[in-house]
């Protein structure tokens, strides 16, 4: 049975291994058809569904205040814009997470750090967030590799409450990622997302396409919220299929 979708977070089973301060986010969506995402789940990992389809989601913010086993924040190497390309995924036993195809950072020291300790498919990449006459701009250029991105997006005023499309695409409470060879989940716990309303103004992207995803950028995003932000914490990984609880 797959598990519910929760708006609050479980807690953690044991000490947080991680922390860091999610800010300003811009959530675009697009539906996706399951087929095509098959390829790019992790091992025992199936696409996920809300309302039909699949989606994919390209997510833009600023990370600060990053901490690692109960460390103070870490100056300069844990604040930085990042964007990432994200799936939804849900294991045999019946756990949902996300999946991260890409994530592009500034600080080569952090993109480093992720892969080698998580495993995540870090890019070290040229990035910015900039505010001006209410919009949001978010910019990355891959410093290795092709991969560009610009967006700007304005915030509206309208909270999104008991929305089940926003709470299937951002009440997630952990990702799946592959790690020597085995397949983790490590989970994550904040308090339930502060989102708006929002309008994209403009976007030009090849992320989605770099991580083998039909050129959906193309077409107008099927939802666009936004987030002022949360402190999240992270959790012990775990193996696929064990449940958190």
């Amino acid at each position: 049975m797959i598990e519910p979708i929760r708006r609050l977070a479980p807690e953690l089973t044991g000490r947080a291994v991680a922390s860091q301060r999610w800010s300003k986010l811009a959530f675009l969506h697009w539906r996706v058809p399951s087929s095509e995402l098959l390829g790019l789940m992790p091992a025992g990992v199936r696409p996920d569904e809300h309302d039909g389809s699949s989606w994919v989601g390209l997510i833009a913010f600023y990370l600060d205040r990053a901490t690692l086993f109960g460390s103070p924040p870490i100056p300069y190497l844990g604040s930085f814009a990042e964007v990432n390309v994200r799936l939804y995924g849900v294991d045999e036993s019946g756990r949902r997470g996300v999946i991260f195809c890409s994530l592009e950072a500034s600080r080569l020291a952090s993109v480093l750090a992720a892969r080698a300790a998580f495993s995540l498919p870090y890019f070290w990449a040229r990035t910015s967030l900039s505010e001006s006459d209410g919009q949001v701009e978010y910019r990355s250029q891959r410093l290795l590799g092709t991969g560009e991105f610009r967006m700007i997006v304005r915030p509206g005023s309208t909270p999104v409450v008991g929305d089940p499309t926003a709470d299937f695409l951002t009440a997630r409470w952990g990702l799946f990622t592959r790690r020597f060879g085995r397949t983790i989940f490590l989970p994550n716990h904040h308090e339930p997302w502060p989102l708006v309303s929002a309008e994209l103004v403009s976007l030009d992207d090849t992320l989605l396409r770099e991580a083998g995803i039909s050129d959906v950028a193309n077409n107008p995003p099927d939802s666009v919220l936004y987030s002022e932000g949360v402190t999240t914490w992270f959790g012990r990984a775990r193996r696929q299929g064990r449940s958190p609880n």
